[in-house]
């Protein structure tokens, strides 16, 4: 745990450090404010968070792999990783760090969005349990999206071509799987309806649980961290 913790830190620190994590958690706040002036606080329509909860989630698909880019992909590009691959840690500590590190970022940048509930709960009146459910989810999501990355991070030298492969993944497990979904109907919804990530989220967005949402997002995020181990595995037998 001790080296997990230090890489944790190694990792958060590098993103406060990094001005692209500044610049995505900018527009991503600002992008969020606006949501919630248009879409949550309009003058005699009801007063819900769930559309800004849904416009945040479809946001993280292009924000995440930004901050994810980096977390593998300097470290091979700078040669680091042979001083880290020689440490005493393991690469499955590597990469916990190295998510970890990510997805602390991303709930302090999650917790920024709270003066909106705020506000929600001050001016327009909401049930609580409706918020802590879409919050809650939104960990989920978040952790499943930074997993992806780190996947991807650790499949190249190139920053860039991490992040577009990270968009692509998460872009094929929303919009394409819902795009197809609607075009083919039938048995094919309800299955492509099951990995559709952004599908397993609307029912947080709604304030409801369901355990096989939560099973979801654990499972696929323990999956692309455990893709992630195996790719880091390989490359230290090359």
């Amino acid at each position: 745990m001790r080296n997990v913790a230090a890489l944790t830190q190694r990792e958060l620190a590098a993103n406060f450090l990094s001005p692209v994590a500044y610049v995505v958690a900018l527009v991503f706040l600002v992008a969020t404010g606006h949501l919630f002036m248009t879409s949550t606080l309009v003058e005699g329509g009801e007063a819900s968070i769930r559309p800004m909860l849904n416009g945040m989630a479809w946001m993280l698909v292009f924000a995440i792999p930004l901050l994810t880019m980096r977390v593998l992909a300097d470290e091979f590009a700078s040669g680091t990783i042979e001083t880290l691959m020689t440490a005493p840690v393991t690469d499955v500590e590597v990469i916990i760090g190295k998510f970890l590190g990510v997805f602390v970022y991303y709930a302090a940048l999650l917790a920024a969005t709270f003066v909106y509930v705020v506000l929600l709960f001050r001016y327009g009146g909401t049930d609580a349990g409706v918020v802590l459910y879409g919050y809650v989810g939104m960990l989920l999501l978040g952790g499943l999206y930074v997993a992806v990355g780190v996947f991807a991070s650790a499949l190249t030298r190139h920053q860039l071509v991490a992040a577009i492969l990270a968009m692509g993944v998460l872009s094929l497990l929303s919009l394409v799987v819902d795009a197809f979904a609607a075009w083919r109907g039938g048995s094919w919804r309800t299955v492509l309806g099951y990995v559709n990530i952004l599908h397993q989220f609307g029912d947080f967005s709604k304030g409801l649980v369901d355990t096989r949402s939560i099973v979801f997002f654990i499972s696929g995020t323990l999956f692309f961290l455990f893709l992630a181990v195996k790719v880091l595995e390989s490359r230290r037998w090359r």
